[in-house]
């Protein structure tokens, strides 16, 4: 069955709020069994926050734009009552549920939206400019722009969404997610603007999307606010686009529960502030993951922003005195190509080694493309963990037990290697194996300095 939203006296001029009409279509088509609640091509309709029902598709003709209301006070609050440490410091973590949803769903089954309509989230009527590269606002209130919980076998298909305050798509404690051929089309500029965050959700299928966001395009998330759900695990992520000033696929940093089976292929990351990113902070730990066939291309995005144009990162710390990080093992990357400002990153600790790190075929050019200071590597969060100040080689891999680099190769390119250093360094790894590897380091006074 199919309900246009007008039936129920929705205007769609851009202005009146369309909240009432679009939720008592949403209602009629639950009630009745399911079925399909549809905005017209070539209208506005500005709302207050919605919830999604049971077995409803929320469907976006080509054209139609469903436009967030900018007075958070008409948004739904599902949370309420619930307190973030900091939550008015820039930069804070999100650790509980997300206080504020422009559409929202739990418990709903069979839920969908689809079509070729917009949903935009108002950005700029939540957030203010702190700086040239940098527009934030307090974590509250920001509107998670599409937040579902708890809901099963449902789907997110062909829509764009675009301007979101915060975090875009938040599927938690979900079973059976597809989300295919969605277009994602935030500011640059407008920070903690995450792309699609699966937290304690399983499978999950990510499919020829392209995104393009302030912070991270799909991030791995196991949250403390839903650990009610149990681990984030058997994730594909294929065909993507994908353009960050964070990090373009990252599993962290909020990782109280565990990461497992995770695929990353066929992907193109380009302008972007870092490539892949396992970031580890909290308890939970990570094991079977594997990225093929992805094109990367890092470039410094600005200093005021986390990340130093690594093309692939692999962290765990702890995240302060209270908090121990997780394990990391059984992670492999093979057929990747990486043009990027910075090299390879591997840091552990001797009490928490990352295990079983395989690259093969992997390569890495590295030249000087921004304005930005160079030969950084920035562990942000962490206990007594900052920027560190190191020429940057093609692979720095510490405190690694277990690693095989096959077939890999280190280029340095363009007249400024100042800031690049050996091909190839380890610190304090165990079981290393390097075979077939090319590259030789960029200035004379590291050559002899390939494996420490």
């Amino acid at each position: 069955m199919t309900f246009n939203i007008h039936d129920y006296g929705a205007v769609a001029d851009g202005k009146t709020n369309d909240a009432h009409a679009i939720q008592a279509a949403i209602d009629a088509c639950s009630a009745a069994g399911g079925g399909r609640v549809v905005l017209e091509s070539g209208k506005t309709y500005y709302s207050s926050s919605i919830i999604l029902k049971p077995n409803v598709d929320l469907h976006l003709e080509r054209g139609s734009i469903l436009k967030a209301h900018a007075d958070i006070q008409t948004y739904i609050h599902p949370n309420d009552g619930q307190k973030d440490n900091g939550v008015n410091v820039i930069g804070t973590p999100v650790t509980l549920k997300p206080s504020y949803a422009f559409i929202y769903a739990k418990d709903a089954d069979n839920i969908s939206i689809s079509g070729a309509g917009t949903i935009d989230g108002n950005a700029y009527a939540f957030v203010k400019r702190v700086s040239q590269y940098y527009v934030t606002g307090d974590f509250y209130p920001r509107p998670t722009l599409v937040y579902v919980e708890h809901c099963n076998h449902i789907s997110f298909t062909g829509v764009i969404m675009q301007n979101a305050p915060f975090w875009t798509l938040h599927p938690a404690g979900c079973d059976d997610v597809l989300i295919s051929q969605i277009r994602i089309l935030n500011d640059l500029d407008v920070a903690n603007s995450d792309g699609i965050d699966p937290d304690h959700s399983t499978n999950v299928r990510i499919l020829g999307c392209h995104i393009t966001c302030a912070d991270d395009c799909i991030c791995l998330k196991s949250s403390a606010g839903n650990m009610e759900y149990g681990p984030t695990k058997n994730v594909i992520i294929s065909n993507c686009t994908l353009v960050s000033t964070s990090a373009a696929i990252k599993i962290g940093t909020e990782g109280t529960g565990n990461f497992e089976n995770v695929i990353v292929d066929n992907c193109i990351i380009s302008h972007s502030n870092r490539g892949l990113s396992i970031q580890i902070r909290d308890g939970g730990n990570v094991n079977n993951v594997s990225f093929s066939n992805i094109i990367i291309e890092t470039r410094r995005f600005a200093d005021c922003w986390w990340g130093c144009a690594e093309p692939i990162t692999i962290t765990t710390h702890d995240r302060d005195e209270h908090t121990k990080s997780g394990h990391i093992s059984n992670i492999r990357f093979s057929n990747i190509t990486c043009d990027s400002e910075n090299g390879v990153f591997l840091s552990g600790s001797s009490a928490n080694k990352i295990e079983n790190v395989v690259f093969e075929k992997v390569h890495v050019t590295m030249r000087a493309k921004s304005k930005w200071k160079k030969g950084l590597y920035d562990l942000r969060p962490g206990l007594n963990k900052g920027i560190e100040e190191i020429a940057s080689p093609g692979f720095f891999m510490r405190d690694v037990d277990g690693v095989t680099i096959r077939d890999c190769s280190v280029k340095f390119a363009g007249d400024d290697m100042s800031a690049f250093g050996e091909a190839l360094r380890t610190e304090r790894c165990d079981n290393v194996i390097v075979d077939r590897f090319h590259g030789k380091a960029a200035q004379k006074n590291y050559q002899d300095q390939l494996m420490q």
